[in-house]
């Protein structure tokens, strides 16, 4: 797989609660192909994972100003919720999309994506549980475990975190 030196990535999190492999198998993959990785966050307190993991968040999320990325991924876990209807979270996400910037989610963040649009008529997954929200916001929800539509990439859980990281590596070396 080629490398993607210098392309930098911004992985949100939330504060309580993200999903430890979500984050770690991604950023791990990511970095050892030479991108930077940013970690962002409602918080600058150390952020804790549903298994225990912590993080330390680099910036405020609602400082991330999308043109300094190649890239942003929401990272799913119980505390992605917090983004579902955030109105910074949703403006993000546009953005990206706007300006051709890969945009990714896993487990339950593409809810946020899918509230915010950038999803309608588009192919994305989701963790099964939360299919619906997806489905009633005009998503064509495939139930993979990794889908690509255009820039947009979406994982349905933990157990797909190290194929969302390669495919976010390889449409990032594109």
């Amino acid at each position: 797989m080629p490398g993607i030196n210098e392309k930098k990535v911004v992985m949100i999190i939330a504060n309580q609660n993200f999903r430890d492999e979500e984050l770690q198998k991604p950023k791990e993959i990511l970095e050892g192909k030479g991108a930077k990785v940013t970690i962002a966050s409602s918080s600058l307190t150390k952020a804790r994972g549903m298994l225990g993991a912590t993080a330390n968040p680099d910036v405020l999320y609602n400082k991330i100003k999308v043109q300094d990325y190649d890239a942003v991924v929401f990272v799913g876990g119980s505390g992605a919720s917090e983004y579902w209807n955030d109105p910074t979270a949703h403006a993000i996400a546009k953005e990206c999309v706007k300006n051709g910037k890969l945009l990714g989610a896993i487990c339950v963040a593409p809810v946020t994506l899918a509230n915010a649009g950038v999803l309608t008529g588009k192919k994305a997954t989701v963790w099964s549980s939360e299919g619906g929200k997806l489905k009633a916001k005009g998503v064509n929800y495939t139930g993979a475990d990794v889908q690509e539509d255009g820039q947009i990439i979406t994982a349905d859980g933990p157990t797909s975190a190290a194929k969302f990281g390669d495919a976010l590596v390889k449409k990032l070396a594109k």
